[in-house]
């Protein structure tokens, strides 16, 4: 081990949400290390790239804004459609993400990309990076985890591993503007949707399942894909591939443990139904860098209790639901073959069914 550095809150993973705690905690005042395993933050982009328009005020930076959205339009298997006004905006994620540690920066933290997570020792206050051919440790009054729905720091914890869908998508020319993103709820997508979510000359299309209903998301995803070329919507050029994991079994059972705060995918703040997590990620790292500094720099003790407490009343409700009506689907799933137009609309977000009383 080459060296130890001292600091009083280190944030692994700089995405959205690892980024604002980094943000919120340098602007207290604190010593804030902020680190990725990624060389270049934000790639590769593992996201649909939508954000709602109150996060526009960090959609700022030069290349970030793609479009503008005004709905989502959803179809359900019988061809019924719903349309819903969603208003937001579809950004170049990698450059949504940049441009908040950049942010970062400029408050006083330091960043480091390329850096791996080894572990924790002297109590989980010391934790154990390796970059390059470099191992160094780092010690720590609190800890942010944001290191994704495999959180390495949960493991390294032991706590449980979080629910997940899986996801692929294709990024493709679109050759008929809209200002609207598409949902297209079917069997062939189980536990998940397949979207289109439109940037200009080009639109993300990808799908989201269970693994252990869909194993290969390949197959229903270039059918979708040959599916809108026939009807001229797209081009069949692939200019991108990706694809990832999404927590959908809501929030941790804890969101601070020792000193802890899990934040963004890692600790389930991503919705389990539409799969967006951007906004729930900037608002509780956010979050979680205010607490760090009432609890460092204005020694409250209290502080890391109300972030959690915070953070559950503002979105534990609604994940909830979300988390319920995945249930009743997939009970349905098993005692239909194919399901009925019903158990889709109670459980996607644009019909009224959604938010019927659960019982």
């Amino acid at each position: 081990m080459s060296r130890q550095q001292h600091v009083d809150v280190l944030v692994v993973g700089l995405g959205p949400a690892g980024a604002s705690a980094a943000i919120a905690a340098a602007q207290a005042g604190l010593k804030v290390l902020g680190v990725d395993r990624k060389r270049r933050l934000g790639e590769p982009v593992q996201c649909a790239e939508w954000i709602p328009l109150p996060l526009a005020k960090h959609a700022q930076g030069q290349g970030v804004r793609l479009q503008g959205i005004q709905g989502m339009r959803s179809n359900l298997p019988s061809g019924e459609q719903a349309h819903s006004s969603v208003p937001g905006l579809v950004v170049d994620r990698a450059a949504f993400d940049r441009a908040l540690a950049e942010q970062a920066q400029a408050a006083g933290a330091e960043i480091r990309c390329s850096t791996q997570f080894m572990g924790l020792e002297s109590g989980n206050s010391v934790a154990l990076f390796s970059a390059g051919n470099e191992e160094f440790a780092v010690a720590f009054h609190l800890l942010i985890a944001a290191d994704g729905p495999y959180s390495p720091i949960a493991h390294e914890l032991g706590l449980p591993p979080l629910e997940v869908v899986h996801t692929r998508q294709y990024t493709v020319p679109l050759l008929q503007s809209c200002s609207d993103t598409e949902v297209w709820l079917s069997d062939a997508y189980p536990g998940g949707y397949a979207w289109l979510f439109p940037k200009g000359d080009w639109a993300n299309l990808g799908l989201g399942a269970e693994r252990h209903l869909l194993e290969d998301l390949k197959q229903p995803l270039d059918a979708l894909h040959q599916q809108l070329i026939a009807q001229g919507r797209v081009g069949s050029d692939i200019i991108h591939r990706t694809g990832g994991a999404i927590p959908v079994g809501g929030l941790r059972e804890k969101l601070v443990v020792g000193n802890t705060l899990f934040v963004g995918d890692a600790a389930g703040f991503t919705h389990p139904v539409t799969g967006a997590g951007i906004a729930a990620a900037v608002a509780s790292g956010e979050r979680a860098g205010q607490a760090a500094g009432a609890y460092l720099a204005l020694s409250q003790a209290q502080a890391l209790a109300e972030f959690e407490q915070d953070m559950r009343e503002q979105f534990e409700a609604s994940l909830l639901r979300a988390v319920q009506q995945r249930r009743r689907q997939a009970h349905a799933r098993a005692s239909m073959p194919v399901l009925e137009a019903a158990a889709y609309r109670q459980g996607w977000i644009a019909f009224p069914e959604y938010f019927a009383e659960i019982v």
